[in-house]
């Protein structure tokens, strides 16, 4: 490491310290020649794939608008930041995990259909109706009967309605 003072190569690393994630190491260094300290970081530079677009144009990933558009199918849904963050970090994992330099945005917008199919069904249906570019009620319908015929994890199967020989009581 070159210092910043005089630009010699020769420093020496007096103390390593990793924070408390231990993403990033810190490194406080020494110039042998002019003795002057400095301190450095060392951090993950992982590089996402490209996105190509269904007309074949290529663009760099782009968090934000990952982000906003999830925030945007969720608008007014009871949903935190928080799940939506953990939803597009683990959207940018998969994409990493690939290990491709370039993916489909129809790889994306599955990604991100799969992640909101889970967050909330209402969002996903926006989503999708955009994505897919439906045309008429007819896909819609369709995508509503596909989100209802899976079951609802963690809610007890709806009971059957009291008959006229019960009450709601079961008297």
């Amino acid at each position: 490491m070159k210092c910043p003072f005089c630009g010699d190569p020769n420093t020496q690393v007096t103390d390593t310290r990793e924070n408390e994630d231990g993403d990033v190491v810190r490194r406080r260094r020494r110039c042998v020649k002019c003795d002057k300290r400095f301190t450095t970081y060392e951090r993950i530079d992982l590089k996402m794939p490209h996105i190509v677009k269904r007309n074949g144009n290529r663009t760099e990933f782009d968090h934000d608008k990952l982000a906003g558009s999830m925030k945007l199918a969720l608008r007014k849904r009871p949903v935190t930041m928080e799940a939506i963050e953990a939803a597009v970090d683990r959207i940018e994992g998969r994409l990493l995990s690939m290990g491709e330099q370039e993916v489909p945005s129809e790889k994306v917008g599955e990604l991100v259909m799969k992640e909101l199919k889970q967050l909330d069904k209402v969002a996903y249906i926006r989503f999708a109706s955009v994505y897919r570019n439906f045309a008429d009620v007819d896909e819609f319908s369709e995508v509503i009967r596909e989100v209802q015929a899976r079951p609802k994890r963690g809610r007890p199967p709806a009971q059957p309605a009291a008959d006229s020989e019960n009450d709601l009581f079961g008297n």
